[in-house]
């Protein structure tokens, strides 16, 4: 039963973050438009890395942002791989390991 609950709450804090990174890849891109502050790449890549790859792919993808950038173009596919890896690794352990 624990395990089911902590599987759903790893399944919420996928999709939000996911939507989080996408989102954040469009207001970006707005905020370029108008030439405003940007957000940092930095804070970007951490939001990617913590397990937002997919949804900053997409909006990459989505909202043409950050195409011509070689880390961004190369890296968000790998650091969708790095997120499959972790979330296998964290549901293996929850799953067979844990509980």
């Amino acid at each position: 039963m624990l395990g089911d609950i902590i599987m759903k709450l790893l399944l919420v804090y996928i999709v939000l973050l996911n939507l989080w990174s996408y989102i954040v890849m469009g207001l970006d891109k707005n905020k370029a438009r108008k030439h405003r502050a940007r957000i940092s790449e930095k804070s970007l890549w951490t939001s990617f890395l913590l397990g937002g790859a997919l949804g900053g792919y997409i909006g990459m993808k989505q909202f043409k942002h950050k195409t011509k950038h070689t880390s961004f173009v190369y890296g968000l596919p790998i650091a969708i791989l790095v997120n499959i890896a972790c979330f296998s690794g964290v549901y293996y352990l929850l799953r067979f390991v844990l509980l």
